[in-house]
């Protein structure tokens, strides 16, 4: 055989020799480069520099894995370490049909823009895999082709590109933010990975920072795999052993900035300092409770970060701490998903009527001094309204100023005349200052819904809105109002099961001061309205877990004690005014005086009687 023909043949085995074998963090590390957009300075990128991100990496391109699951803090190189390398790897070096799913379109749209093509523009191994200026090219902003494969972004709330063709490698982005359905279609995960039956060499990767304890699906996805937790060595002993925010110390001065960090090793008790403990990242590894399930799970929280320090962490748990003491969870739930990992776990699902019937007080006037704001909340039935006027102070503080029930026909037109001048009356605190009802939202449902419209819009000016309960804890509690409507009146339609729940945590708040929910006794015959029945109503409902074909849910149900929850709603509307108002409940300045919406500071006080008298 001639020299020319053998060197023939030698080439085109060349082209047809399969790549040597690479791991996606090997790919990585030798051909990606980060671009500005991913939040860093750009450059090669290196794995030892997140050494808890290798292990991950490497089993999403180990042919014997079928599914990679990540539960973990936020902001820890998530999208970059596992998504967008993992796009490049097929696309470079194995192509194929890759589907990346985000929570919603929009999303899909940003990922597609800011961090995809970028990473194709700045790493040259893929800089002419898409061809973007070809109008014959398909290529948009939601679907890639490149030789071999295409990539398609989409949104968990899209159907039909979750139906569509089959795909071999699904990236799953945030699966906690995925609507339960997409459409009417059903849960969009289980959509989606019935588009990876048909290859035997199939891959789908969930990554998500956790959310509520038994809602979360990253959980759920995660207590099904291997379970594996980030380890790493003790300075000291060098025993593996997982991170974890109980053996963490740390002081602050008088001025509450933090001036010691360090961590205590769970094996020999040992104290080291966070420079210490990172210098043996490198030597971590991962430890699985169930080594031998086939989906392996991976878990780390912010403690094991590269990219920031430990008292970013501290920081964050003192805000979340303090805001915790003053009765608002919600930083520190936040804290707990994003920092640790974790999910949060609802303390509680109703509030105690008796240990609030307990709780009512002599004010010894009707509006007491540290009252910054009057608003009310008006719920509709056919033969009544019901009404109740709450006074806000500093950080949410509430106080029940009085609960009516107004008798009629709501067909006539004098009901509505008495409801319209209890909303218009002054009431008193014991030095004689008068505040009105700076905002009151009225129920809009039942049988006179356009009555409640017309009553409402004729009232604008003083900011008394129609409002339309929707359930559902995902929905927002205010959102901006339509006047999509007979009457064109403004219409709040309330995330009433947001509310709800906002208001359940101030319930359970014991010490007075921010968020804490104050009741009068009625007192110099003088009725407010706080009986046992308002009680009863106050705590006729309670949070409890559903499930809806296959999917967790928290939905507010009557406890069966009454079935009247008028009080609830009321308090519910209440609390909804003075959010729609924008009011800032802080300490009033020193310097403002002679406004009718201005205190002085508070005074000490025990929990009983006040000074003063019913004006």
């Amino acid at each position: 055989m001639k020299r020319e023909t053998i060197d023939l043949f030698n080439r085109i085995f060349k082209v047809l020799e399969p790549p040597p074998d690479l791991t996606l963090s090997q790919w990585a590390d030798k051909y990606r480069r980060l671009s500005s957009e991913s939040g860093s300075k750009g450059g090669r990128w290196d794995t030892s520099k997140a050494p808890w991100q290798r292990e991950i990496m490497d089993a999403i391109t180990d042919i014997s894995i079928e599914k990679v699951v990540v539960m973990s803090a936020a902001q820890m190189g998530k999208t970059d370490a596992f998504l967008l390398n993992t796009i490049g790897y097929y696309m470079h070096y194995d192509p194929c049909t890759m589907l990346c799913m985000q929570p919603t379109l929009s999303l899909a749209e940003t990922m597609s823009k800011d961090r995809l093509m970028p990473m194709v523009r700045d790493t040259p191994a893929l800089r002419d895999k898409i061809n973007e200026k070809s109008r014959t090219s398909g290529n948009t902003i939601f679907k890639k082709a490149f030789p071999g494969g295409r990539i398609t972004m989409t949104g968990a709330n899209s159907p039909t590109e979750l139906r569509s063709r089959p795909i071999r490698v699904l990236l799953a982005d945030e699966i906690d933010a995925y609507p339960p359905t997409a459409g009417a279609e059903g849960d969009p995960l289980i959509l989606a990975g019935k588009r990876l039956t048909t290859y035997w060499n199939r891959k789908e990767v969930d990554t998500s920072t956790p959310t509520i304890k038994g809602v979360s699906r990253i959980e759920m996805e995660y207590e099904h795999s291997t379970m594996e937790e980030w380890n790493v060595p003790c300075p000291s002993c060098g025993e593996l052993q997982p991170l974890e925010w109980g053996n963490l110390t740390y002081t602050v001065d008088a001025d509450g900035e933090v001036q010691s960090i360090t961590y205590a090793c769970a094996k020999c008790g040992c104290i080291h300092s966070e420079i210490e403990w990172k210098d043996h990242f490198n030597e971590g590894k991962y430890v699985a409770k169930y080594p031998n399930r086939k989906v392996r799970g991976f878990h780390f929280n912010s403690l094991a970060s590269t990219f920031f320090g430990w008292e970013k962490i501290v920081k964050g748990f003192i805000e979340a701490d303090q805001a915790l003491k003053k009765g608002n969870v919600e930083l520190m739930k936040s804290w707990v998903n994003t920092e640790l990992g974790q999910t949060w776990e609802e303390e509680g699902e109703s509030a105690n009527k008796e240990d609030l019937l307990k709780r009512r007080e002599k004010y010894r006037c009707e509006v007491p001094e540290e009252v910054i704001a009057i608003t009310a909340g008006i719920d509709t039935q056919d033969d009544r309204f019901e009404i109740e006027v709450v006074g806000w102070g500093v950080g949410h503080e509430s106080y029940g100023i009085v609960y009516k029930r107004i008798y009629g026909d709501l067909k006539q037109a004098e009901i509505w005349k008495n409801l319209d001048e209890f909303l218009l009356q002054k009431f008193k605190k014991a030095d004689g200052t008068e505040l009105r009802i700076i905002c009151a939202c009225m129920d809009s449902g039942g049988h006179f819904t356009n009555k409640v419209y017309r009553f409402c819009k004729a009232r604008t000016a003083r900011k008394i809105f129609a409002i339309k309960g929707k359930d559902g804890t995902d929905r927002p509690y205010i959102p901006k109002p339509s006047k999509n409507n007979r009457e064109q009146a403004y219409l709040f339609t309330l995330g009433v099961d947001t509310g709800k729940s906002l208001l359940l945590q101030r319930l359970q708040i014991e010490e007075e001061g921010p968020g804490y929910c104050h009741f009068p006794k009625d007192e110099n015959g003088y009725i407010r309205g706080y009986d046992e029945d308002y009680f009863k109503g106050l705590t006729a409902e309670k949070q409890v877990l559903r499930y809806k074909k296959g999917r967790p849910y928290f939905v507010w149900e009557l406890t069966g004690e009454t079935k009247r929850n008028e009080p609830l709603d009321c308090r519910n509307y209440a609390q909804a005014a003075i959010e729609i108002t924008g009011l800032t409940l802080k300490e009033p300045s020193k310097k403002a005086t002679g406004n009718s919406t201005q205190t002085p500071p508070k005074r000490g006080r025990r929990r009983g009687n006040r000074s003063g008298g019913i004006t």
